[in-house]
C-alpha cells in the first residue's frame, strides 16, 4: 500500500491486497470512500443513493470474515458502484424515470451477485439518464450529472454517473452498461477506463423486469466495469464475467486465451471519408500507435471493412426496435430532453418493416463475417472513442443536424456494439482542460488481448485521473 495514501486513493487492487495482508480494514477503506463521496457527490451527482449504514454493515462482515480465516475474493473489501438501470435487491430500478421510483428490486442481477460473492462492498447506485437512452446522464428523477472536469461538458453516457463516480473517487470500482457506447463514452469523457466486454462474456438479467429484453439488446448490450486503470478493470470484469444460468446467452469461453503467433498485429483506424475528425483524436490515435509500435506490435493503418454500414445498421435497428419499447415511455413518462433527444435522433428516418428488419439482421451477420476474417489479419484495432473530443452538455437536444453530427461522430461506438465485439476506452491525456483517449477493438471474447494492449498505452500515457489532480 503506497505510504501517506488516503484510502479512498488507493487502487482496486490495492485494496484487495491491503486487506488481505492486514495492512487495513475493510470498514477503514470504506469509511474513507464515503467521506469522499460527502465531499464530491454534491457538487458532481453521480451517485443517486449514498448506502452508507448497509457498506458500512458489509465491510464489518467481510472483516469479521478476514478474521475467521474465510476465503477471501478477489474483491474482498473493495468499495464498488451500481448503475441505477440494474437490479439491487432492495432498491429501486428506476432507470431515471419518474414513475420507476419505486419499482424496487427483490433479489441482485447477475454482475451485481457476482461482485458481493468476490467481496465487493457496494458504496452507492449511480445516476443514468431517463431509459439510459442518451450520451448525456440527466433525468427528471435524479438530476444533472457533471463531468468532473467541466460541467459544460457531457460526463457521457449512459453511465455518466459510473464514470463521474470512479473519476473523483467515489469508489474503486463501478458498473456501468454499453449497448451503442455506455461504457466506452462516459470512460472517454471523464478520463477513466472503461471495458465494453463481448456480448455473452457477462451475464445479464434484471429480476424485477416485466418482459423479456428485445432483440437489438440482447445482440449488443453488455455489462461491464469502469475503473482508473486497466488492471482494475481486468481485476472488476474477471469478477463480473461467472456462469449465471438465468442468461442462457452466457459463453464459457476463457478470461485468457491464447496469443496470437509472432508479434501482434494492430490497425490504426484513424479516418473516416465523410466524417470531420477532432485534431486532438488524430493526435491521440497517433500516440499511442507510436506507444504500441514501440513495445513491439506491428501497427498498420487499416479501415474496418462496412465500417459506415455497420455504425449505420445499428441505428436503424435499434431505432426500429425502440418504436415497440422505449418510445411509447418516453413520450408518457420521459422528461423533456429526453424527448427532445428521441425526436431529433430519429426524425427523417423511414420505420422499416417487418423484412426489411429481418433483412438488417441478416446484414448483420454479412459484416460480422467480414470484421471476423479482418481480425484474422489484425487482431487489433487502434481506433477512436468519438471521432470529436467530448462533446457539449445537451447537444442531442438541440437541432436535427446538432444530432446527425453526433451520431457520425460516435459511429466507432456505434459499428462496434452493433457486431457486439467488445471494446476498452483508455485516457491518454487532456486536450483543451478536458479527456482524450483512445479505444482498442478486438474480435469476441478477446478481452485479454484489449487488457493487454490497453496497459501498454496507460503506462506510456502517465495520465492522472481527476481524484490524483
Amino acid at each position: 500500500m503506497p505510504a501517506q495514501a488516503a484510502l479512498w486513493s488507493l487502487s482496486a487492487a490495492e485494496v484487495a491486497a491491503a486487506v488481505r495482508h492486514g495492512d487495513v480494514s475493510c470498514r477503514e477503506v470504506t469509511a474513507s470512500v464515503l467521506e469522499r463521496i460527502a465531499q464530491c457527490n454534491p457538487r458532481v451527482n453521480a451517485l443517486t443513493e449514498v448506502l452508507a449504514d448497509a457498506a458500512l454493515a458489509s465491510a464489518d462482515a467481510a472483516d469479521r470474515a478476514r478474521a475467521a480465516g474465510a476465503a477471501l475474493g478477489p474483491l474482498h473489501g473493495v468499495p464498488v458502484t451500481i448503475k441505477i438501470n440494474v437490479d439491487q435487491a432492495g432498491h429501486a430500478t428506476s432507470n431515471g424515470v419518474i414513475p420507476l421510483r419505486d419499482h424496487i428490486a427483490r433479489e441482485d442481477a447477475p454482475l451485481v451477485a457476482q461482485w458481493r460473492a468476490a467481496g465487493a462492498i457496494i458504496v452507492g447506485r449511480s445516476n443514468t439518464p431517463t431509459y439510459s437512452w442518451r450520451w448525456f446522464t440527466d433525468n427528471g428523477l435524479h438530476g444533472r450529472t457533471l463531468n468532473p472536469w467541466d460541467p459544460a461538458v457531457t460526463p457521457g453516457g449512459s453511465s455518466g454517473g459510473a464514470a463521474a463516480a470512479v473519476a473523483t473517487g467515489m469508489g474503486a470500482l463501478a458498473h456501468g452498461n454499453d449497448i451503442g457506447g455506455s461504457i466506452r463514452y462516459p470512460a472517454y469523457a471523464c478520463g477513466v477506463a472503461g471495458l465494453r466486454p463481448t456480448v455473452g462474456r457477462v451475464p445479464a438479467y434484471n429480476p424485477s423486469a416485466t418482459a423479456e429484453r428485445s432483440i437489438t439488446p440482447q445482440l449488443m448490450s453488455v455489462q461491464g466495469p469502469l475503473a482508473r486503470s486497466v488492471g482494475d478493470l481486468r481485476l472488476g470484469f474477471h469478477a463480473m464475467a461467472g456462469h449465471d444460468a438465468r442468461d442462457p446467452s452466457w459463453v464459457p469461453v476463457p478470461l485468457e486465451l491464447p496469443l496470437p503467433a509472432g508479434p501482434l498485429r494492430v490497425a490504426l483506424f484513424r479516418h473516416c471519408p465523410g466524417i470531420a475528425v477532432d485534431p486532438a483524436v488524430s493526435a491521440a490515435l497517433d500516440q499511442a500507435a507510436g506507444w504500441l509500435q514501440a513495445a513491439g506490435y506491428v501497427v498498420e493503418e487499416a479501415a474496418l471493412p462496412g465500417f459506415l454500414e455497420a455504425a449505420e445498421l445499428w441505428r436503424t435497428l435499434t431505432t426500429d426496435d425502440a418504436r415497440r419499447s422505449v418510445v411509447a415511455g418516453v413520450r408518457e413518462h420521459g422528461d423533456e430532453a429526453i424527448r427532445r433527444s428521441l425526436h431529433n435522433m430519429m426524425e427523417g428516418m423511414a420505420e422499416t418493416d417487418r423484412d426489411g428488419f429481418l433483412d438488417g439482421l441478416a446484414r448483420r451477420q454479412t459484416l460480422a463475417r467480414q470484421w471476423a476474417v479482418f481480425f484474422e489479419r489484425y487482431p487489433l484495432v487502434l481506433m477512436p472513442v468519438s471521432w470529436q473530443r467530448p462533446v457539449r452538455q445537451d447537444m442531442d437536444t438541440g437541432s436535427v443536424e446538432d444530432m446527425r453530427a453526433l451520431v457520425a461522430a460516435q459511429s466507432p461506438l456505434l459499428a462496434t456494439a452493433g457486431l457486439g465485439v467488445p471494446g476498452l476506452s483508455v485516457p491518454t491525456g487532456l486536450a483543451g482542460g478536458v479527456p482524450m483517449g483512445v479505444q482498442l477493438v478486438a474480435w469476441r471474447f478477446r478481452e485479454d488481448l484489449l487488457l493487454r494492449a490497453g496497459e501498454v498505452i496507460e503506462r506510456a500515457a502517465g495520465f492522472l485521473p481527476f481524484s490524483a489532480r
